[in-house]
């Protein structure tokens, strides 16, 4: 009898092991660190012209740098082809809006003891496969430096820290649908 039972408790055994694996291989957590949340069946495109410069302060290199910070990030880490027409699955339009100067922390004389540096873009997302995800969003980074230094010291440091943050709030408004 006791042979029997212990069959019984091992056939038992298995079913459970079976049916505990079935459940493990029915879920599964995906992630990819190339292209977030897009769904390259119906998004394989992208159309990225050149960043447009309408701030009041304009700093030549700006506008290539930013249009090469974004191609880069898109191209690295997505799977999705650069189009040359606007005809793409995706639009990604930026413009620079603002690049400004702000005094910050002043002291006892009335002078500035840091200065606060504001870089905003405009984007026009158009995503033709998912149209609910498309946007016009205005997406800005700041930083200060002491007020000891001259701007064309520190500007372009600043500015390409500035540059790839907002590279990555707008791949992540995009890519990751954050």
């Amino acid at each position: 009898m006791a042979s029997i039972r212990n069959k019984i408790y091992a056939l038992f055994a298995l079913v459970a092991v079976l049916i505990g694996l079935t459940a493990l291989s029915a879920c599964s957590i995906s992630y990819s660190p190339r292209g977030g949340s897009l769904d390259y069946t119906r998004v394989k495109t992208l159309f990225m012209p050149d960043v447009t410069n309408q701030a009041t302060r304009v700093y030549p290199p700006l506008a290539q740098n930013m249009t090469e910070a974004l191609q880069n990030q898109f191209t690295r880490r997505t799977k999705l082809s650069m189009a040359r027409t606007n005809d793409a699955d995706m639009v990604i339009e930026v413009m620079i809006t603002n690049y400004d100067l702000a005094p910050l922390a002043v002291q006892d004389n009335d002078l500035a003891a840091r200065t606060k540096v504001t870089l905003t873009v405009q984007v026009h997302y158009e995503n033709k496969a998912f149209p609910e995800q498309s946007f016009d969003n205005s997406f800005t980074s700041t930083t200060d430096f002491d007020s000891s230094q001259q701007l064309v010291d520190v500007q372009d440091g600043l500015l390409a820290n500035m540059v790839e943050d907002l590279v990555k709030q707008i791949y992540n408004a995009t890519v990751e649908n954050w």
